[in-house]
């Protein structure tokens, strides 16, 4: 048996013959299956066993969300991993290679002056400007639930991307009133940490408050006059008292200390410490009833930090338009924000025309100041000659010498003009049609122009092409303008604003406080031995005027005035970038507005400083940072960013330690200042 199953097995492939098949007898049906099973086995032992052998897997393609999680994944452990790092290296480490790479940095001023031995003398006082002092929630629509004490501005401003129209609801005040709407109340955030930091990482006080404590200050010492930066100046007393609160607060840090304060005002901070001064020499109720000598027996020094003590040509374009410089050029490469139903512009427009706060940095002196049609102080300036950083710190061009003029002039005194030609021509070549009292017309906007305010609704054609075809503006004619296309924003400032230029400073209509903000209708108080330091950067371009155009209506609402970004100079050596005007300052004030007052109108005894104050200019040229390590940079002019320039927080740091402007070296000037300043005919 075992011979037939080893045959059946191994001959079972191979052919036979008929004859053999019949002679042979039949196997047994048991050797039958044995010869079935032998052959299965002898087919598997080819290809098909290596197959069966080989381990099985299952193939899966790399999908997109894999590819993703993988990325996450990733990018996790790394941050996991620097982090174990950092935490495990020596606390020197970080600051040995900055060293390394960018040499050795100077100690910050805090650390300097503390080793020479400064302590803390004078209290000092912080007054921020617009926008940077926190904003929060105590009462709101049902929109805004959960949000009870939440901030609204500054911070993270998440609620501003999550519910943006009732964000803007409830940023709003009410157009009638300029006080809170109807069931809301937003109210500033007390303490330092109301404007130490803007936003997560962007500081604006901080810095100087960190450089301040290392000499001795703190809390008790240091005080952050925080206020509603979007009320007019008296309208912070009459709903919240801030006014009071900070005239409280200076007493009580004077009886305690037995020092005068330093006040520190910074950007619109400058102007209402100008009203702060005014109101706590007069008499109640319209002031604090301090009396005359109250500023004498309290403030030791005042140091402007960027102050528009003559107002910002930036607010006409944006109380005009809803834009700068940078926002036509955004709106220039993204026109679709306009077109498709988000209305970012009018929106803006709607909230800010309700901020009476705005009004106050309207420019002040008009034409006399900022110009005429023809005629600028500044218009000599050179936008491509800008000086070389000084190492030093002496006194450069206080007499003119040193600065950016340069041989072509450009017309500054046109503030706002409808196209490129009419900006560069001759006044008396252009033809203009007054647009005063002429007839608005009918709305040619949808009703829905209702649900996002602006008052360009109510012009009609006529009154769009009356202000076109007045074709150039300067500053006199500017505030005919803005009380034309916004007559009840307008309406609401004039009773707590003025721009002129007093007649008579003795006159008692000067007693009013609509004229306490404004230096060219005021006067110091009588305080002979207090300081006035006027501190700004210059090397910046800033913006001085504007080439507009008509926009044509490209939707139901839309503002129909716009800056022209395809007005250009046509060569590196033009001040015209992007349909805007640029001279020296700090990106934001001009050097003229936060210079002159300090350079002229203060210096000496004058009407406007009848009791001569002493007063000194301390300009700081802007140089970039270096290297991505030294962050918005330690010499840096931008009007925010040079709340983080050493220089200039050495110098706040010795005044508040008892030093003088003198001591300081007097002025400090690396523009025109006083160039320009000498052009304009003011009366003293």
């Amino acid at each position: 048996m075992a011979r037939r199953r080893r045959g059946g097995g191994g001959d079972s492939r191979k052919p036979t013959t008929s004859n053999h098949h019949h002679q042979q007898q039949s196997p047994p049906q048991k050797d039958k299956k044995i010869n079935d099973a032998t052959t299965d086995h002898d087919n598997i032992h080819g290809d098909d066993l290596k197959k069966l052998n080989k381990p099985i897997t299952n193939k899966k393609n790399w999908s997109c969300i894999d590819s993703c999680c993988w990325m996450i994944g990733s990018i996790c452990s790394i941050w996991w991993f620097l982090l174990l790092l950092y935490n495990a290296m020596p606390a020197s480490f970080p600051q040995y290679v900055t060293n390394a790479i960018t040499g050795k940095i100077p100690d910050p001023p805090g650390v300097k002056l503390q080793k020479q031995g400064f302590k803390a003398k004078h209290p000092v006082v912080f007054v921020p400007g617009i926008v940077t002092g926190g904003l929060e929630m105590w009462e709101g629509h049902p929109c805004m639930d959960g949000l009870f004490r939440k901030r609204l501005w500054g911070g993270t401003f998440g609620e501003l991307y999550k519910r943006p129209l009732c964000w803007v609801e409830h940023m709003s005040l009410d157009n009638e009133t300029g006080l809170d709407p109807p069931g809301i109340r937003i109210r500033p955030v007390s303490g330092l940490v109301a404007a130490d930091y803007f936003a997560a990482g962007y500081f604006v006080w901080a810095v100087l408050i960190a450089n301040l404590a290392n000499i001795g200050y703190e809390e008790k010492n240091m005080y952050m006059a925080a206020y509603d930066w979007r009320l007019s100046f008296q309208n912070t007393e009459v709903r919240d008292q801030t006014l009071s609160r900070m005239k409280s607060n200076i007493e009580l840090m004077v009886s305690t200390s037995g020092e005068k304060v330093v006040v520190i005002p910074h950007s619109m901070g400058t102007l209402y410490f100008l009203h702060f001064m005014k109101w706590a020499e007069a008499p109640a109720p319209i002031g604090g009833g301090g009396g005359s000598d109250w500023c004498a027996k309290h403030i030791k020094v005042v140091m402007n930090i960027g102050g528009p003590l003559l107002g910002l040509p930036k607010i006409v374009a944006g109380l005009f338009s809803a834009e700068a410089k940078d926002i036509a050029v955004a709106r220039t490469v993204a026109p679709g924000v306009d077109i498709f139903g988000f209305q970012t512009l009018q929106h803006a427009m709607r909230m800010t025309r309700t901020w009476d706060s705005t009004m106050s940095l309207i420019p002040k002196g008009g034409d006399t100041i900022w110009g005429t049609l023809d005629w600028a102080p500044d218009a000599s300036h050179d936008c491509v000659a800008m000086k070389a950083k000084k190492n030093d710190t002496q006194v450069a061009g206080q007499n003119g010498k040193g600065g950016f003029d340069g041989s072509k002039s450009v017309n500054y005194g046109r503030i706002i003009s409808f196209g490129k030609d009419v900006a560069e021509l001759h006044s008396s070549k252009i033809h203009r049609v007054d647009f005063r009292g002429v007839v608005k017309g009918h709305n040619f906007a949808n009703t829905t122009c209702r649900d996002v305010w602006n008052e360009y609704h109510d012009m009609g054609i006529g009154g769009v092409k009356a202000v076109v075809d007045y074709k150039v503006f300067s500053v006199d004619s500017v505030l005919d303008l803005l009380e034309y296309v916004a007559p009840r924003m307008m309406k609401r400032g004039s009773a707590h604003y003025s721009y002129g230029i007093a007649e008579n400073l003795d006159d008692e209509k000067y007693e009013h406080y609509r004229y306490w903000s404004n230096p060219l209708e005021s006067k110091l108080p009588d305080a002979p031995e207090m300081e006035i330091l006027c501190m700004y950067g210059v090397g910046l371009a800033t913006e001085r005027a504007y080439i507009y155009k008509f926009s044509p209506p490209i939707a139901d609402c839309y503002i129909p005035f716009q800056i022209d970004t395809s007005a250009d100079g046509g060569s590196e050596q033009s001040c015209l970038r992007s349909g805007v005007y640029s001279v020296d300052g700090d990106e934001t004030v001009p050097t003229l507005s936060a210079g002159f007052m300090c350079a002229k109108g203060w210096r000496g005894k004058t009407r406007y400083n009848p009791w001569g104050i002493k007063t000194y200019v301390r300009e700081y040229d802007h140089a970039p940072p270096a290297t991505l390590l030294e962050g918005r940079g330690t010499q840096s002019g931008a009007h925010v960013d040079i709340m983080g320039n050493f220089a200039l927080i050495e110098d706040v740091m010795r005044v508040a330690a008892g030093a003088t402007g003198k001591d300081l070296g007097g002025d400090q000037v690396y523009s025109s200042i006083f160039k320009w300043s000498d052009r304009i005919n003011l009366q003293l």
